[in-house]
């Protein structure tokens, strides 16, 4: 399969993991719970882990890379207190400023 459209994630947090198998089929990702999150890849879409916290999304046809790439991150949204989360790797996250003490 040639891909033609790519959307990397990164897993921000301790503990947070990702891992593909049987040829980029089934992602599992480990999120802090006590089960690890199974997610089954779409027919026209492929999963890459390059590293533990780095995944890669490609396939054919962009509306579904991008589909499942979102349903990858609202496994855990990126929080703005702290910047845990699955985020996308060209995405910014403005946290809002803490308490000034005197």
């Amino acid at each position: 399969m040639e891909a033609k459209f790519f959307r990397f994630l990164k897993t921000v947090g301790v503990g947070f993991k990702a891992r593909a198998e049987s040829e980029g089929r089934l992602l599992y990702l480990k999120l802090g719970n006590s089960h690890e999150a199974e997610l089954t890849v779409p027919p026209a879409v492929r999963v890459f882990c390059f590293k533990p916290n780095v995944i890669c999304c490609a396939g054919i046809d962009e509306e579904r890379v991008h589909q499942f790439a979102a349903s990858i991150r609202s496994c855990t949204p990126p929080e703005v207190y702290k910047g845990k989360g699955i985020m996308y790797v060209d995405e910014i996250i403005k946290k809002p400023q803490g308490k000034k003490s005197k």
